[in-house]
């Protein structure tokens, strides 16, 4: 049976000890929304595995590569955006493969882009 990413609980101490953050900046990415970890009944911030992944990705954007908060913000946006894509592109396909519409011929662009004019789109 696979383990559920999301079901790790790591308290705000441990997860500061183990990546060498200071419990405030961990509750600073809480209140910017770039993390949200679950809550017990008391209040208590419990982090999952898929939370400390997104802590490793954010502390690597501000440690390693020097991005601030705004710009892990926008990073995180759009990496969130590629997901869905992606989850939808997969769903998707799932439909087109069992509607056996997996092979529709590809129109006569090698690129798939509709080239434009200075009046808008052309039809091809």
């Amino acid at each position: 049976m696979a383990k559920d990413p999301r079901m790790g609980a790591y308290m705000i101490g441990v997860v500061s000890m183990r990546y060498g953050v200071h419990p405030q900046t961990l509750r600073l990415y809480e209140r910017e929304g770039l993390l949200a970890p679950s809550r017990t009944e008391g209040k208590t911030r419990l982090y999952s595995d898929e939370d400390l992944e997104r802590l490793e990705f954010i502390l690597n954007l501000t440690r390693d590569l020097g991005v601030n908060l705004a710009g892990v913000e926008v990073v995180l946006g759009l990496r969130d955006r590629l997901n869905h894509m992606q989850e939808d592109l997969e769903r998707l396909s799932q439909i087109l493969e069992a509607a056996g519409l997996k092979d529709l011929p590809r129109s006569s662009s090698s690129t798939g882009l509709v080239k434009l004019t200075t009046h808008g789109l052309r039809k091809r």
